[in-house]
């Protein structure tokens, strides 16, 4: 009997890889706010669904996987990519036209606090702890610190912060969603997930024709921005999210989370020279300590006489929510 052959590792150390999705995904608010200087919100939102979608299904092309079959399963997909794509994303892209890309990053980090939110109410395995309660409490402080609300928030854009803040709502949702609907699938997590992003896309392209017009002119730099945003933080972000997980686990994997604010703050400040002040990082950090702690899972008895982990939703196995 052959021995089966053990998975070839990756060449390049998942320790690189997981700094370059960093650095990818933090700079993805850098890239929609060049995006939305040429074009319109829905158009870079369009153009980044199509070019990460292009890229997920050269990676299904070259692995021979199977899309799935299941009409059920396009029509659960179909709602996961609303508000796991479609609308996120084009919520960012309006919100970043009167806020910050600072600002819009740690909205985006909040999403583990709307998540715990909705899980307690959606999700009868997860039940609340002190600990978790005590993140979400913690993460709310810190959400108001980043805000000035001291200060009566004042010379903040409400419309574009609340749209930023209804963008990381909804990514919580999706995952809900996705959690109730997809986690059973049998379809490959490229398979699914190029799928949803090949939904979205045709969602954007219904959606864009009629809210804006053709664009008349195709400025260089901003075209650039929203290939590289669609290309390398939709694309190639998932496939090394994938890759990551799939080597040293969830747990890991979901780390990223907490390096994507630090990052945008940073190419926000030094490429587009905005603002920043104290409330800001020390805000961003209070919102991450809260999220971290709302991640732990509550244990029941059930969970003490079955250790085997739950299975992780197919179509997105990073737990971070993407910029």
């Amino acid at each position: 009997m052959t021995p089966a052959t053990p998975p070839r590792r990756p060449t390049i150390d998942w320790r690189i890889r997981f700094g370059a999705l960093s650095l990818i995904w933090g700079f993805s608010f850098l890239l929609i706010k060049v995006g939305t200087n040429g074009y319109a919100p829905f158009q870079v939102t369009f153009g980044r669904l199509f070019f990460g979608t292009a890229v997920l299904a050269v990676a299904i092309a070259v692995r021979r996987e199977r899309l799935p079959r299941s009409i059920r399963t396009w029509g659960h997909l179909a709602v996961a990519a609303f508000f796991l794509n479609a609308v996120p994303f084009s919520l960012f892209s309006y919100a970043e036209l009167t806020i910050p890309t600072t600002l819009a990053s740690i909205c985006n980090a909040a999403a583990p606090l709307w998540g715990m939110l909705l899980s307690l109410v959606a999700l009868s395995e997860d039940r609340p702890t002190r600990r978790r309660v005590g993140g979400l409490g913690l993460g709310f402080v810190g959400v108001l610190t980043v805000l000035g609300a001291w200060q009566g928030f004042s010379g903040l854009d409400f419309t574009g912060t609340a749209m930023a803040l209804l963008a990381s709502l909804s990514h919580a949702v999706g995952w809900i969603y996705v959690r109730r609907t997809l986690a059973a699938s049998d379809s490959s997590h490229i398979a699914l997930t190029g799928t949803q992003l090949f939904l979205a896309t045709v969602q954007l392209a219904v959606v864009t024709p009629l809210f804006t017009d053709l664009p008349t002119s195709f400025p260089m730099v901003p075209l650039f921005a929203v290939v590289a945003l669609g290309s390398l933080g939709t694309g190639l972000a998932m496939l090394l999210q994938y890759g990551i997980v799939a080597e040293v686990g969830p747990t890991t994997g979901q780390m990223v989370t907490y390096f994507i604010p630090v990052i945008a703050t940073a190419a926000g400040v030094a490429v587009l020279n905005e603002p920043l002040h104290w409330n800001t990082p020390v805000g961003a950090v209070i919102v991450l300590v809260g999220a971290a702690l709302t991640q732990g899972r509550s244990k029941s008895p059930r969970a003490t006489q079955k250790p085997t982990p739950a299975p992780e939703p197919r179509p997105a196995p990073e737990p971070a929510a993407q910029p």
